[in-house]
């Protein structure tokens, strides 16, 4: 995540960016990563992307670097803003859960806290729509369905695809119809004219062939996806819990 985000702000020209990684991988061109904080340092926003079980070790070397008002962006899930910003010694946090379309510009990220706000918003921005939560006790639920949600997309893609070898089409042929199927449907959907639902009406035809269809999938659907969510919510409040 912290990769997409970096693509994105570079191709939005935010250039004065450092970034701190022992083991660097896929980073853009021209980007380098340093194993610990840069000589001299001082950064007045610190984006923390590293996994939740690592935050202390991650902020041990970094803490003592950053400015007294140095605003923390943190983008880990199950991590709440207090456990955040004990470990930077007590710094404005805000807390973010974007997902991995940020990479292109598409992404949604909601965001939590009280200081720093105009900051955060900026630069989230950048990667797509930002959306600001009341209660932080909602991350679990958002990490479960935007910021985990691109890979069950794209698992909906992969099996739609398989669903149409096992019919009889090519692999390739089912692949790109697969793909540009639900690329063209939520271009469809964002456009907002129309809700999703009223979208799905207007395309099914009583005793038609997508009817046929969506009574075998519509109920399988709903109960897995609030299976899917749950899981997924479930996880990231223990990892909140594991640090």
């Amino acid at each position: 995540m912290g990769g997409a985000l970096l693509h994105r702000w570079l191709a939005a020209g935010l250039t004065q960016v450092a970034v701190i990684d022992p083991e660097p991988r896929a980073l853009p061109d021209g980007v380098a990563a340093s194993a610990g904080p840069p000589d001299g340092a001082s950064p007045d926003i610190l984006v923390v992307a590293v996994k939740p079980q690592l935050l202390a070790e991650a902020a041990a070397p970094v803490v003592a670097r950053l400015k007294p008002d140095t605003l923390v962006i943190s983008i880990m899930a199950g991590v709440s803003a207090a456990a955040v910003s004990a470990a930077f010694g007590g710094r404005a946090v805000v807390r973010t859960m974007p997902n991995t379309p940020a990479r292109i510009g598409q992404g949604v990220t909601a965001l939590f806290g009280d200081t720093g706000r105009a900051e955060a918003e900026a630069l989230m921005s950048a990667a797509g729509a930002c959306v600001w939560l009341d209660d932080e006790a909602q991350f679990d639920a958002v990490t479960a369905v935007s910021g985990s949600g691109p890979a069950y997309v794209l698992a909906f893609v992969e099996a739609l695809a398989a669903a149409g070898v096992t019919a009889g089409l090519p692999a390739a042929l089912a692949a790109e119809l697969a793909l540009r199927t639900v690329e063209g449907a939520g271009a469809l959907a964002g456009l907002g004219d129309a809700t999703p639902a009223e979208l799905r009406v207007a395309v099914t035809s009583p005793g038609g062939t997508t009817s046929a269809g969506l009574a075998v999938l519509q109920p399988e659907l709903e109960r897995l996806l609030t299976e899917t969510v749950a899981a997924a919510a479930r996880r990231s409040r223990e990892l909140g819990q594991a640090v």
